[in-house]
């Protein structure tokens, strides 16, 4: 077993910076929660976010920016990677000491378990107007506990379902990386945790220090909270038949290796015709059909989003050849790749909130 991974407890003295903050406390305090099997990346590219902006080389004193990482009973927490973190405490009794309070989920959130005293302290930091964040599938968590009522939240596209099938009365997007609602600021996890540390620095300790950070993680730029998830998929959501959700799911995770239809139909477990009648009844499309959209789809979000020749494009959406793809594309769309791209309909380059470019 891994011995578990130290998270620091409490700031480190800072009397030798010259740019300390005036009132001798950081501008920005959060408190993290790790629930269990809670995602790796996320919580590590947060926290590192902070980390980075609130001292000056890299080291780590909780000057400008102060992080503690907690459980719900005090107890380590191990994540969705086998990596244990040795918490710094359990949850204190006044949440008000934090400008925020981050919930890290994980693969957790399909047991659908809450104990009762996370539950009252999140209710009870929700009342005293903490601000509260649900990164990856801890947004699921600030939804059991009660405090979420009629705001929208984004989560991962890989959970919408299960989140809407669980709260129903919670709209739920996946076209942002990060939703801030004012006094909850919900996101996707991954890699967009780390757009969002770098937002709440921006906003609390300025753009210098969000950039300082930008450039120690060796970013090329800051991603605003509108940039929609690279997710290729249609809603299910009315869809009641089991097999055609199963392999809609198994399709959306290989799109740059298109599995052929017997070995969707054994990942089901019916046979091939069976599968083709039911995809055709729950969506009109047969499942090879569905495929080649999702893939033509994500080639749409490439051509906008990543810098690559149309041939590369063509190969990460699952073609053998940039031909191949732009007939396929023209056929769909109307117009060719190339022609998409030119009419720059939806190509921009706007000011993100830290400063510098961000493709929307």
């Amino acid at each position: 077993m891994q011995p578990p991974l130290s998270a620091p407890t409490e700031p480190v003295p800072y009397e030798d910076d010259a740019d300390a903050p005036a009132r001798g406390k950081p501008a920005l305090a959060v408190g993290i929660v790790l629930l269990d099997q809670f995602t790796l990346a996320a919580f590590a590219g947060f926290v590192d976010a902070l980390r980075l902006a609130g001292d000056h080389g890299g080291r780590s004193r909780q000057i400008h920016t102060s992080w503690r990482v907690m459980s719900w009973d005090g107890k380590p927490r191990c994540s969705s990677a086998g990596l244990t973190i040795d918490v710094a405490a359990g949850l204190p009794d006044d949440p008000e000491q934090f400008d925020y309070v981050a919930v890290c989920g994980g693969n957790d959130y399909i047991n659908g378990r809450m104990p009762e005293p996370l539950r009252d302290w999140l209710r009870l930091a929700a009342e005293r107007r903490v601000r509260l964040l649900g990164i990856c599938t801890g947004t699921f968590a600030l939804a059991q506990a009660g405090v979420v009522g009629p705001r929208t939240v984004c989560v991962h596209w890989n959970v919408l379902e299960a989140f809407r099938e669980r709260f129903p009365q919670t709209r739920a997007v996946v076209d942002r990386l990060f939703i801030d609602e004012g006094d909850l600021i919900s996101c996707a996890g991954s890699t967009a945790a780390i757009d969002l540390g770098l937002y709440l620095v921006a906003r609390h300790c300025g753009r210098d220090k969000a950039q300082q950070a930008m450039r120690h993680m060796m970013l090329q730029g800051v991603r605003p909270a509108r940039v929609p998830q690279a997710h290729f998929r249609s809603d299910l959501s009315g869809i009641q038949d089991l097999r055609v959700r199963q392999a809609a799911h198994f399709i959306e995770q290989r799109i740059d290796n298109p599995p052929p239809l017997d070995a969707i139909a054994r990942y089901v477990g019916v046979g091939r015709r069976q599968l083709e009648r039911a995809f055709r009844l729950a969506t009109g499309l047969s499942p090879m059909a569905f495929q080649r959209q999702l893939r033509l789809e994500y080639g749409c979000w490439l051509l906008l989003n990543k810098p690559s020749s149309i041939t590369q494009v063509a190969l990460d959406c699952g073609f053998a050849d940039g031909a191949h793809f732009s007939r396929d594309f023209r056929a769909h769309f109307g117009v060719s790749p190339r022609q998409y791209l030119q009419s720059g309909a939806a190509v921009a380059r706007e000011p993100d909130s830290v400063g510098g470019l961000a493709t929307v």
